[in-house]
C-alpha cells in the first residue's frame, strides 16, 4: 500500500509526540510506502490532481529528525496512491482552503483522510453548536458590548479564543476586574473586525482537559490533561501533564451524538475536547495525543488507524 501524508515541514514534526510520525513509522513497519508533501506542492492539470512527493525512508520516535527521506520529490497523481491523510497543523487559512478543494478531485480515486469536504464544513470552534446541550454558555460575536454583557453573565469572567486557533495559541482567561481586558478584547477581536468565541470558564485546574479521539466515530483512547502550574490551557505542547482515565457515561454519550454527523462528514480521525461534562472542541486538521495515550496505557493506538486505513483504501495497482 502506498500512502501519501500532507504535512507542514517535516523537519517541524516533533518525534515523540507527534502522531502523525507514530502513524507513519507503523505504516512503514508493516511494510507499506510512505511519502510525504506539504500542501503547496500539490498540482492539478486538467482534471488530474497530484503533488511533488518524497519517499519517506525512515522515522524516528526518539530524536530528530522525526522523517529521513528521500532528497529529490517525483511528481505524481493522488490516483497513484492507496490513501492521502490531511495532516497540516491549522490554521485553517486561504492555502489549506484552496487544498482542500484540489483534494475534491482524487475523490474516488484514493481514501481521503480526513475527507476535504468535512474539512471545509468542520470549523474546530464552531462544530460544536451543532450540539447546543452537549456545550457550557458560549457565544461567537465580534461586538465588544456582546462580549462584556456575556463576561457579566457569567460571573464577571470568561475564556475567549480565536476561531482559527490551535494548540491553545490567543487563549485568554479575561475578567471585568482587569484594566487589560479591553485592550485584550480590542486585540481578539480586530478592534471589532474579527469574530471571537467567548465561553463560561470551566474548572479546568480541577476536572483537567480531557482529550478523546474517535476513529470512524468510535473512542480509540482518552488522555486527561491537567495545566501546569500558573497556566490556563492544558495542551500537552504548553506544559501540560497527560493521566490515564477513564470515559464517563456523559463522555460515552457525548461519542455517540457525534459519531453519525462524523461518519457522514468523512471525518474519520478526530479528537473532541471536554471539560466538567461540557464539549468545547470538536479539533479535525491534525488530532493528536496517540504517543502520549501509548505511554500511558502501554498500547500502540496508531495500528488500529493504520487498520482502519488497509481496510477502507482503495485497490489502486
Amino acid at each position: 500500500m502506498r500512502v501519501l501524508v500532507l504535512l507542514d515541514p517535516p523537519q517541524t514534526l516533533r518525534p515523540k509526540s507527534d502522531t502523525s510520525v507514530a502513524i507513519i513509522d507503523a505504516l512503514l513497519r508493516r511494510g507499506h510506502e510512505a511519502f510525504f508533501a506539504e500542501i503547496h506542492s500539490l498540482w492539478l492539470r486538467q482534471d488530474v490532481v497530484g503533488a511533488h512527493v518524497h519517499t519517506i525512508l525512515a522515522a524516528s520516535r526518539e530524536q530528530a529528525p522525526a522523517l529521513t527521506a528521500a532528497p529529490e520529490p517525483q511528481s505524481r497523481p493522488l490516483s497513484d496512491f492507496h490513501a492521502v491523510l490531511m495532516r497540516k497543523d491549522p490554521p485553517y487559512d486561504v492555502t489549506y482552503h484552496t487544498a482542500t478543494l484540489l483534494l475534491e478531485l482524487a475523490r474516488h480515486k484514493t481514501l481521503l483522510l480526513n475527507d476535504p469536504r468535512g474539512l471545509r464544513e468542520a470549523n474546530e470552534k464552531l462544530f460544536i453548536f451543532h450540539y447546543p446541550d452537549l456545550i457550557a454558555p458560549t457565544v461567537v460575536t465580534h461586538r465588544m458590548d456582546e462580549l462584556k454583557a456575556f463576561m457579566a453573565e457569567q460571573g464577571g469572567e470568561m475564556i475567549v479564543k480565536p476561531l482559527d486557533g490551535y494548540a491553545g495559541l490567543s487563549v485568554f482567561h479575561v475578567r471585568q476586574s482587569d484594566a487589560n481586558t479591553g485592550a485584550i478584547l480590542e486585540t481578539m477581536t480586530h478592534h471589532g473586525k474579527r469574530w471571537v468565541m467567548a465561553q463560561r470558564k470551566l474548572d479546568v485546574k480541577a476536572k483537567g482537559d480531557k482529550r478523546i479521539l474517535l476513529l470512524d466515530g468510535e473512542p480509540l483512547t482518552a488522555l486527561l490533561r491537567i495545566p501546569a502550574e500558573n497556566e490556563l490551557r492544558s495542551n500537552l505542547a504548553l506544559g501540560g501533564t497527560a493521566r490515564p482515565t477513564e470515559l464517563t457515561p456523559r463522555e460515552r454519550a457525548i461519542c455517540e451524538r457525534l459519531k453519525p454527523r462524523l461518519r457522514q462528514e468523512g471525518l474519520h480521525l478526530v479528537g473532541i475536547d471536554v471539560i466538567d461534562d461540557h464539549l468545547t472542541e470538536v479539533n479535525v486538521t491534525s488530532p493528536t495525543g496517540v504517543q502520549a495515550a501509548n505511554r500511558l496505557y502501554n498500547q500502540r493506538f496508531e495500528e488500529r488507524i493504520v487498520d482502519f486505513i488497509e481496510a477502507r483504501a482503495p485497490r489502486v495497482p
